[in-house]
């Protein structure tokens, strides 16, 4: 493998490869400016982990693979928030719901904003990319260079902090979802 370890040859690597990297990003996710973000983004960490990479085979194949999962990635993502924009649009629908809902509903973004904010940061990092990128816990075990015990334990204490932090929201979070459930079947 050629050394990657210092600014020319980094440079080097870049200018060979973005163009090739970002035209299979926008293939994969149909939008030029997020691919650009997607393919600098990765060119990023890889100089920022550049020490620690052991690549087997060449570089071309591994960024080609890092661009492949991070645009997968990117692609969970927005599904999520995509899901999640749908369910609040759902939820906070002024015909089917009272305001007293749409206020408790606004409240708990809050307090779960609050308590997330709270969290300490290993913990945060991982349950947000455990719920909100939907990764699996080895996926963040990989992403992050930890272990998959870590990862575990890391999401154990997240969810009994926040459990503890966002117990005066269980009512809340019970009217949301039964409106949610009695719109869906109505």
């Amino acid at each position: 493998m050629e050394q990657i370890y210092d600014d020319q040859a980094f440079e080097r690597l870049f200018k060979t490869h973005y163009g090739e990297l970002h035209a299979y990003a926008q293939v994969m996710l149909r939008d030029t400016d997020t691919a650009e973000e997607i393919v600098q983004g990765m060119f990023l960490k890889f100089w920022e982990k550049r020490e620690l990479l052991n690549i087997r085979g060449p570089v071309r194949a591994y960024l080609y693979k890092c661009v492949y999962h991070d645009s997968l990635n990117f692609m969970k993502h927005q599904k999520v928030r995509n899901r999640y924009r749908d369910f609040a649009a759902q939820t906070m629908n002024a015909e089917h719901e009272p305001a007293s809902a749409k206020a408790e509903l606004g409240e708990l973004e809050l307090g779960l904003h609050k308590a997330l904010n709270e969290l300490p940061e290993q913990c945060r990092t991982v349950f947000q990319m455990s719920r909100f990128e939907e990764l699996k816990y080895r996926e963040i075990a990989e992403r992050l260079d930890l272990s998959v015990k870590t990862v575990e334990n890391q999401m154990g204490k997240a969810l009994k902090i926040l459990r503890l932090k966002l117990a005066d929201f269980i009512s809340v979070l019970l009217v949301i979802i039964w409106v949610y459930y009695r719109d869906l079947f109505n």
